[in-house]
């Protein structure tokens, strides 16, 4: 089958690796009708994703049909139309039991890996690093999903691809990062990055009864997007954005702040962004956290900093003093996406939110490492990019 592999720092090849197969009784495979390129995947293109291999196939947003079961799947069959969620779930063990799919204990058989550098291992992921088990991903013709009785969810042939396939993460990420904020109704959040997930989160926060969102980039397309939504914008590149977000809340700071960012944030933002890059470059820091730092020190007396981007190992001059002293709660996850997708799906049915708005791109996989390319360079007012192979 052709598939989207890696093959080191900015080289993404479309090309042929062996079909996957049922490897256990719990196993299905689905014909991959549509898949996505992930912010996330950006970080491994940039080469900052430890545990790489060359050949590894990409890609964790991924949906299709089932064309392959294992004896023990129950809950599938042959022609069903399935979204996936990115985290790869046992549904039986301590974390899954509690909801929490995405620390399952079961699934990563890199976990000492991962406990080396984390601690504790989460769950593994498709299609990301061989410290998250080195699953092959769904930038492909076909995908192997293991425990398919706990991750695929069947997709009514109401929704269309575009309109399903989020679900499988940036959808899901989105909503958690505004549902951690605890929104009661009338809040102002803030939220650092307007890329996918960062307009998930915005539409997310309105859904569950925001006033206000302030949307902080500086990419055009994306501020347009967020003010479409209803948000209001600062580009970080045109104005201070903590003089700016006081002066929008009276002085007090925002109730709440997302880092939809994560760990590669513009290095010409601020003098301390560049010089977390060039921390990085010279293998002298392993995470770049100005956006962290900045939504700390943004956020309100008692409020809450919600963490969604991708942060990968430490983090320095974390702003620690000011989150104890003036009492903040920090929130955070790989999204466990079993715990939102249903309640997601009827929203979508209902059509309190259509999420192909977000989607300004689309190709073939053998168009997929130019695609990368203009994703990761903001090109042509790319957004969101969709393959179907």
């Amino acid at each position: 089958m052709k598939a989207l592999t890696f093959h080191g720092k900015g080289d993404i090849r479309c090309e042929s690796v062996p079909d996957p197969a049922i490897e256990d009784p719990r196993d299905a495979v689905i014909k991959v009708t549509a898949c996505a390129i992930c912010g996330s995947d950006l970080h491994i293109y940039d080469g900052v994703i430890p545990q790489m291999r060359q050949g590894d196939v990409l890609g964790h947003e991924t949906m299709g049909e089932v064309v392959e079961i294992g004896p023990s799947v129950k809950k599938l069959k042959v022609g069903d139309r399935v979204v996936v969620p990115f985290t790869i779930s046992c549904g039986e063990c301590y974390f899954c039991q509690r909801g929490f799919y995405s620390a399952c204990e079961r699934t990563n058989p890199d976990h000492a890996k991962a406990e080396t550098l984390w601690g504790h291992s989460p769950a593994g992921l498709f299609g990301y690093s061989h410290l998250l088990g080195g699953y092959r991903g769904g930038q492909a013709e076909y995908l192997r999903v293991p425990y398919a009785d706990v991750g695929p969810v069947k997709i009514p042939d109401s929704l269309a691809d575009d309109q399903a396939l989020f679900l499988s993460d940036i959808f899901p990420t989105g909503y958690m990062a505004a549902e951690f904020c605890d929104i009661k109704g009338g809040e102002t959040i803030a939220i650092w990055g307007c890329g996918p997930v960062g307009q998930f989160a915005i539409r997310s926060a309105f859904m569950l009864g925001a006033e206000r969102v302030i949307a902080i980039d500086h990419v055009p397309e994306r501020l347009a997007l967020a003010e479409k939504a209803g948000a209001e914008t600062l580009d970080f590149h045109e104005v201070d954005v903590y003089e700016a977000i006081n002066g929008m809340t009276k002085g007090r700071g925002a109730d709440a702040c997302i880092d939809a960012v994560g760990t590669e944030p513009d290095p010409t933002g601020s003098i301390d962004s560049f010089i977390d890059r060039v921390k990085v470059a010279a293998f002298l820091g392993t995470d770049q956290p100005h956006v962290l730092r900045q939504a700390v020190h943004c956020c309100r007396n008692f409020g809450t900093v919600s963490v969604v981007g991708v942060y990968g190992g430490f983090i320095d001059k974390f702003p620690m003093g000011s989150a104890i002293n003036r009492g903040l709660t920090f929130r955070m996850a790989q999204t466990p996406v079993q715990r939102y997708l249903p309640r997601l799906l009827e929203r979508i049915e209902k059509g309190d939110i259509d999420p192909s708005f977000v989607v300004t791109h689309r190709g073939a996989l053998a168009e997929g490492p130019d695609l990368y390319k203009t994703f990761r360079n903001h090109k042509d007012g790319c957004i969101k990019v969709m393959l179907q192979p």
